[in-house]
């Protein structure tokens, strides 16, 4: 569900309506080969809807912990707010409640209740005390956005003087983008729902003795690949589909009839015992993706996965149109 620029062709398929996608719905394998593709398909989405539901039914203390939750429980010990300086004004602030900050600028939106659950494990009076002080100091607003499917989400994102007191405070690593507001109030359910998917993948990556180092989102990828391309443009002397290809390798992207797919989250990496930054490239589909737009997210690499009530409609039409991509659910 990634939004593109027009300019360069590069990808949109959020509001995309025109066109048939019959004539690239096949792939390029058929008969036998691609009805074991999707069965091989079919087997990867029933184990892992399997592991989820077994996740899901499981009691909390028969689960083993994930380091977040680790991370998490220590952090939440700490009861004392130490007093932080900004500028000149002082700012009585918990641990937990910088961590809060910082979660919502990697991700502009995040709803207090995935909040509760993944910075807080569970603990909600905790989360309610930490954001009613961070809302009284001016560094976030909490509003409610439309859902349909669960009713209203209330959701947190930084102010502008949330986004200048952690850009000066410097409390988060210097390569990590953070922002402040709403981008597309239209997009914003959506937007709210990556940080449950970043931490679905996350914990798989920590749970394997990986240690994430940043989260981007499809606003600075394709922020840079503008600008580079924008760059690129003018010079005449070489090919523009080479120009796009080379640059797409650069970020470790692909591209795809003429475009450049961009994933909704990309995740950076370290595996354990190895310094070679890994990344792993997520995307969140919803009722409005089309054939085309699932059959080139899958080409791209992506890992494809869909609220629980929208995966299963979105795996049908995969094979009514034989497309080899795997959705999972979130």
């Amino acid at each position: 569900m990634s939004r593109g620029y027009d300019a360069f062709d590069l990808d949109d398929f959020r509001d995309s309506t025109g066109g048939s996608d019959r004539d690239i719905s096949r792939g390029s394998s058929s008969g036998e080969n691609s009805w074991i593709a999707l069965q091989n398909i079919h087997q990867e989405e029933e184990h892992a809807d399997r592991l989820d539901r077994v996740s899901r039914e499981r009691p909390t203390l028969e689960r083993p912990s994930v380091p977040r939750e680790v991370r998490i429980r220590e952090m939440l010990s700490q009861r004392v707010r130490s007093s932080y300086a900004d500028r000149d004004k002082d700012y009585p602030l918990r641990d937990s409640e910088i961590h809060v900050l910082v979660e919502i600028g990697k991700f502009r939106v995040v709803g207090t209740q995935d909040l509760t659950e993944f910075a807080y494990n569970g603990e909600r009076s905790r989360m309610v005390n930490d954001v009613e002080n961070l809302v009284a100091q001016g560094f976030a607003h909490r509003t409610q956005i439309p859902d349909t499917d669960n009713g209203p989400r209330e959701v947190l994102t930084l102010t502008k003087q949330g986004h200048r007191f952690l850009a000066r405070g410097k409390v988060t690593p210097a390569e990590q983008v953070v922002y402040h507001g709403l981008k597309k109030s239209k997009e914003a359910l959506h937007d709210a729902d990556l940080y449950r998917l970043y931490h679905k993948a996350a914990d798989e990556i920590e749970s394997a003795g990986g240690r994430v180092l940043r989260v981007k989102l499809d606003y600075e990828i394709k922020e840079e690949l503008y600008s580079r391309l924008a760059r690129a443009a003018c010079d005449k002397t070489r090919d523009s589909s080479e120009i796009r290809k080379s640059i797409a390798n650069s970020y470790h992207l692909k591209t795809d009839g003429g475009r450049i797919p961009i994933p909704d989250l990309r995740i950076e990496y370290l595996k354990e015992n190895d310094n070679q930054i890994q990344h792993r490239d997520l995307e969140l589909a919803t009722d409005h993706y089309r054939p085309r737009g699932l059959a080139q997210k899958a080409r791209a690499g992506f890992q494809i996965y869909a609220r629980r009530h929208e995966a299963d409609r979105l795996r049908r039409i995969r094979d009514d149109q034989d497309l080899s991509a795997a959705i999972f659910r979130l």
